[in-house]
């Protein structure tokens, strides 16, 4: 586990040097190698059964998202063809965490029943979901294409999120909720 904590640690500093100088060469250094942490964690944790491979593959797609993102970027290409890059870098990245995190919701299905996360409690997240598609919607009209997938993956981590909160395991409840904030 401390090995990929330093490898995590090393792809951050990585990543933060590589914002700060506005350095393409340092961010993809850096965001893959961070995320190649979380694997290794994961893979020296010795997954066994259907709760720990759904997480491992969450981490998995959540590496993947975080690299796709990086195609999300400006670039110094013609407009058209940098906002295509920059809108296919976002759906790759989008469609990646959908995934991650309805595994993570398939693996907390596996050790608790669906029916404990229709708790009270679940309808913070559910709140603050709505005031983020309120807050994101405007946005999306300007992309009509966007509104889909956007919906899809707000509605998926937050089934994510309620999903952390009937499970109760302080470790995957605090990163479901980093994440979600």
């Amino acid at each position: 586990m401390i090995a990929g904590a330093i490898v995590c640690a090393v792809g951050l500093a990585l990543l933060l040097a590589g914002e700060a100088r506005r350095s393409d060469r340092l961010r993809f250094a850096g965001k893959p190698l961070a995320s190649a942490g979380f694997l290794v964690a994961a893979a020296l944790a010795h997954p066994h059964g259907t709760f720990a491979w759904c997480v491992a593959a969450g981490l998995a797609l959540g590496a993947a998202g975080a690299v796709a993102l990086l195609f999300a970027r400006p670039t110094n290409a013609g407009r058209a063809a940098a906002h295509r890059t920059i809108e296919r870098g976002f759906l790759l990245g989008l469609g990646a965490f959908l995934f991650g995190h309805l595994a993570y919701a398939v693996a907390v299905a596996q050790v608790v029943s669906p029916a404990h996360g229709a708790q009270p409690i679940a309808l913070a997240p559910l709140a603050a979901a709505g005031g983020a598609l309120a807050w994101l919607w405007p946005h999306r009209a300007k992309q009509p294409a966007m509104r889909g997938p956007v919906l899809a993956y707000i509605a998926v981590i937050t089934a994510m999120v309620i999903a952390a909160l009937a499970l109760g395991e302080p470790r995957f409840l605090a990163g479901a909720l980093l994440f979600f904030a």
